[in-house]
């Protein structure tokens, strides 16, 4: 099975066997529907899509990020030649026997990413290689879009996983990749597709405020926005599912997403996240699922089995 490429903040890996019971029933008898991720992130819900309903003709993705769109493009495009460069990469990483001079490798490669030009293979190389080696496979950038994890300290990460890129690169070869604002999307738009959302998450806390995937911040404005563009699409009949923190679980008085989907369904899912700083404020918290339609998958006994473990 392909899976992601890289790690990502709030990934939807460990989620799958619970999003598989709110995906629209008709897809499996629908042909030539259309897959649609406006904020792709890592991709997970993209590569179970993409084996799960071979009846599906067309898969666009997009992101605001254009360090990770490239990636994709380059995974789909140049799988060999990323393959070559990442292998170089690991190589000498892990010639280094000391911590101390493989952070200095990482830093050195962190800063040449941050500030100087490099072709679309070696700057997808070196993504990949900040991906694998730093704090907790966080992507984190700041106003002016440097990257600035921390390193991990892992001793023998891996940094080139060959069959993984291939597998995904031939997966990927008819997605359309995207890179801007979300609503550029719209005109996709039909009544055959079907949109998965997952946009920053509306933090918890005023202490986790962890929103910093791409130079451009995703305040309570943004929210908004979104969920305005989402009943706009609404109308146009096609079938959509969005995934957000659940705020109200964590304090009751906190209705906001319950106020901006208001005429949606809204339903909770179990994750567990561990990119916290903070061993203790790790763990299972639920966050909700919205969506615009009724009809969902029937279970099989494996999605059950599944599922169990997943929570």
């Amino acid at each position: 099975m392909a899976k992601p490429f890289i790690k990502w903040a709030g990934g939807k890996t460990q989620l799958l066997a619970q999003f598989e019971l709110l995906i629209p029933q008709d897809l499996n008898n629908t042909d030539g529907f259309t897959y649609i991720e406006p904020f792709v992130g890592g991709g997970a819900m993209l590569f179970y899509m993409l084996q799960k309903f071979p009846n599906m003709s067309r898969a666009i993705i997009n992101d605001i990020n254009p360090n990770l769109t490239t990636a994709y493009r380059i995974v789909r495009d140049s799988p060999s030649s990323l393959v070559m460069e990442l292998k170089r990469l690991q190589g000498e990483f892990r010639q280094l026997n000391e911590e101390d001079s493989k952070k200095e490798y990482f830093l050195n490669i962190r800063k040449s990413y941050n500030t100087e030009e490099h072709d679309d293979i070696t700057k997808t190389a070196m993504f990949i290689f900040l991906n694998r080696t730093c704090f907790n496979g966080l992507h984190r950038v700041n106003s002016k879009g440097h990257f600035n994890v921390p390193f991990g300290k892992y001793a023998n990460p891996t940094i080139c996983d060959e069959n993984l890129i291939m597998e995904d690169s031939s997966l990927l070869q008819n997605v359309e990749i995207l890179c801007g604002d979300y609503t550029q999307i719209e005109r996709f738009i039909d009544k055959n597709s079907f949109i998965y959302f997952d946009p920053p998450y509306r933090p918890l806390s005023s202490t986790s405020s962890f929103t910093s995937y791409a130079k451009e911040d995703f305040g309570d404005v943004d929210q908004v926005r979104l969920a305005q563009f989402f009943a706009r699409l609404s109308r146009c009949g096609c079938k959509m599912m969005l995934s957000n923190s659940d705020c109200k679980g964590y304090n009751p008085n906190d209705t906001f997403f319950e106020d901006l989907y208001e005429n949606f369904i809204i339903e909770r899912v179990y994750a567990m996240r561990n990119v916290n700083a903070n061993p203790s404020k790790r763990g299972k918290l639920t966050e909700i699922i919205i969506r615009n339609y009724k009809s969902t998958l029937t279970p099989t006994t494996n999605t059950i089995d599944n599922l169990k473990l997943a929570i």
